[in-house]
């Protein structure tokens, strides 16, 4: 057997989907970076990403399941399940040597199935990204957020924070997975912290004077707007579960 070794990015996952049609390999898997255990009996080879040998896998995926094939297939990469590899790699298999059925659609198939579950959870974990991220203004005019979702859902929230704040730099770190998205007014470029301590320790000498203003502000408005014999936990944590309080200036 042949283990096609890529980056363990999206990308070098197409690109070595393509090398397989290309090279005709027929015993073959696709392994991640992070899984390159060597096999006493097989071969193993190592796969560079090409985005021309990607984009021909997406025009053929679009043209053949439409577009929205390329996002369910995002939202699984971002799943970051050892599995992920093969359940995009067979669905796009299946779908190539039967261009004449809506694989999507077929969920008695084990590996649509899976899909149709990342798909779900991710869609989930974005969602609440969007809705409780919160930025905090730095000394340098920069709107910074830290960020660490159960999934690696950072690259599928640039169009929504790009459309909202286009008139603002911002930064959005993933601290579990150590880099961020950083907006300059103008392109949105991956990056990552030299110093990651700063992102837990003495935020306060980072802040702007307006931001530290305006958090005592928030925080004192929330103070007396709560009504203690109305308090129910219950429906609370419901719709905002609790690990997500951490990104919440009045959870503080």
């Amino acid at each position: 057997m042949i283990a096609l070794l890529y980056d363990n990015s999206f990308e070098g996952l197409l690109t070595a989907i393509f090398e397989i049609y290309e090279y005709k390999y027929t015993d073959v898997k696709i392994l991640g970076n992070q899984n390159t255990q060597n096999d006493l009996f097989g071969e193993n080879s190592l796969v560079i990403t090409n985005t021309e040998k990607a984009d021909r896998v997406m025009a053929r995926i679009e043209k053949q399941m439409g577009a929205n094939a390329i996002r369910q297939f995002l939202y699984a990469f971002a799943s970051e399940n050892e599995e992920r590899e093969v359940i995009i790699s067979q669905i796009i298999f299946y779908a190539i040597a039967n261009p004449s059925d809506n694989i999507l659609n077929d969920y008695s198939n084990p590996f649509v199935l899976q899909l149709s579950k990342w798909v779900k959870s991710v869609g989930r974990e974005k969602h609440r990204m969007e809705a409780f991220v919160r930025f905090e203004l730095l000394k340098d005019a920069i709107y910074f957020a830290t960020i660490r979702p159960d999934f690696d859902v950072l690259p599928l929230l640039v169009k929504h924070f790009k459309e909202r704040y286009q008139d603002q730099k911002w930064l959005i770190y993933d601290e579990k997975r150590q880099y961020g998205i950083f907006y300059d007014l103008k392109e949105v470029a991956v990056v990552t912290l030299p110093d990651k301590k700063m992102l837990s320790k003495n935020k306060e000498t980072i802040w702007h004077e307006a931001e530290v203003k305006y958090q005592n502000l928030w925080i004192e408005y929330f103070d007396h707007t709560n009504i203690k014999e109305r308090k129910n936990t219950k429906l609370h944590l419901q719709h905002v579960p609790k690990r997500y309080w951490r990104y919440l200036t009045e959870k503080r």
